[in-house]
């Protein structure tokens, strides 16, 4: 046992923190409630390690050990590589491949054309992912556009569905999960209205992610969740003339399928999969690029608000770690949310076009000469914004459920 080994245990460290040596932690790609997740150099070249504070997940632990079993039991084309795990005396640590190709919409934006027939493509990759899973009994439920990146940045590098923080596998494939979980705009009715959910909720996601890679808007854009609540039920998906008189009737065919108020209604991964409009034949030469730029520009005010944020959580946890000798926090909370810009998620193997060609630390560098105050300003004013709203969301949501407890009670009691 090596001198490092020895003192590890004299700290009171477990036998897998030993691991720990084999990686030099890099800048920050973003943080939770539980933890913060870092680049890092590893034996085997780039990775993201996800770190997990214990007294965060106290009481939940089994959170995390379903996360690394379902991680390690994956195995696609389509979905993040699970690589390693260790533990501290105060994380957990899960190691998983880093996908260096950026996110779908940032990559799209860097070509000089995306057609209905290249969206069709881009989805069908998604898509076998997600079918992969449903047929493990697991359902990841956090599909939205920055969770779909690009393993490399070849010119034919896959597409990969990365974090699986509220995935759950289903101990039988008619178990009903019953937590609100997803992401404001991507959740299912039934998410929102806690009814009880299932694999449907990721084909729910899926429609409103065709709907808006092939318009560069979503089909529910109310602010509130009662609001939102209402537009997702009814369903009634609006193709304005506008954007959509230049794509094909399949692929409306295709999102109508899968944005089913019901999810009994809504199709299965499989029939989706053997949708005609996958096959790519029928879909239109009609280039996107105009709409997708105009909806990545609308983005970058919500990037800004997002590193606000970022700093803020990081700030929350460093406050929170039981081991400050042994920090994996950034020492600049605020640095660290300016460099982990997600349009940088994962450094470039080469630089792709003039807009990228520079690296993370230049070009959020460049970023903060080019805030202005005005800029500042309105970024400020979202955060607070959005704070309120993510208060009255919570007092709705909670009245929601309270509502639908109340009905459920009326009805056991009257039957």
């Amino acid at each position: 046992m090596s001198l490092s080994n020895i003192m590890n245990r004299l700290h009171g460290q477990p036998e897998s923190y030993d691991k720990k040596g084999r990686y030099k932690f890099g800048r920050t790609l973003g943080a939770g409630t539980y933890g913060i997740v870092r680049e890092a150099e590893g034996p085997m070249g780039q990775v993201a390690i996800k770190i997990i504070l214990k007294k965060n997940v106290k009481g939940n632990e089994r959170m995390v050990l379903d996360e690394l079993d379902m991680l390690q039991r994956l195995k696609h084309p389509h979905i993040v590589k699970f690589v390693d795990w260790f533990e501290s005396r105060d994380k957990y640590y899960i190691v998983t491949e880093l996908a260096t190709g950026g996110e779908l919409f940032d990559r799209i934006c860097d070509q000089g054309r995306f057609t209905e027939k290249d969206a069709s493509q881009t989805i069908k990759q998604v898509l076998e992912a997600v079918d992969y899973l449903h047929r493990n009994n697991v359902v990841h439920r956090d599909l939205k556009p920055e969770n779909l990146l690009y393993r490399t940045r070849a010119p034919d590098s896959d597409l990969v569905l990365a974090d699986f923080g509220i995935a759950k596998m289903l101990d039988s494939k008619d178990e009903v999960l019953t937590t609100m979980a997803g992401s404001f705009g991507y959740a299912a009715p039934e998410v929102m209205l806690k009814q009880g959910h299932g694999k449907a909720v990721d084909m729910w996601s899926m429609g409103v992610i065709t709907y808006t890679l092939l318009c560069g808007y979503s089909p529910f854009r109310s602010e509130t969740l009662q609001e939102l609540i209402d537009e997702c039920s009814t369903a009634d998906v609006v193709f304005h003339k506008q954007y959509w008189k230049d794509v094909s009737d399949d692929a409306k065919d295709f999102i109508k399928g899968l944005l089913q108020p019901k999810p009994e209604a809504r199709w299965t991964s499989q029939q989706a999969l053997a949708h005609p409009w996958l096959s790519g034949e029928n879909a239109t030469d009609h280039n996107l690029l105009p709409e997708i730029k105009q909806y990545m520009a609308k983005a970058r005010l919500r990037r800004g608000i997002e590193r606000v944020k970022l700093a803020n959580r990081i700030e929350a946890l460093k406050m929170q770690e039981d081991d400050p000798d042994n920090t994996d926090m950034p020492d600049d909370a605020q640095a660290a949310a300016d460099q982990s810009h997600r349009s940088f998620y994962g450094r470039s193997d080469k630089p792709h076009s003039s807009a990228s060609s520079s690296t993370p630390s230049q070009a959020s560098s460049g970023e903060k000469r080019t805030l202005s105050k005005a800029v500042k300003g309105a970024i400020f004013r979202e955060v607070v914004l959005a704070k309120v709203r993510e208060m009255k969301q919570q007092e709705q949501a909670l009245k929601v459920t309270e509502d639908a407890e109340k009905e459920a009670k009326r009805k056991s009691f009257s039957g």
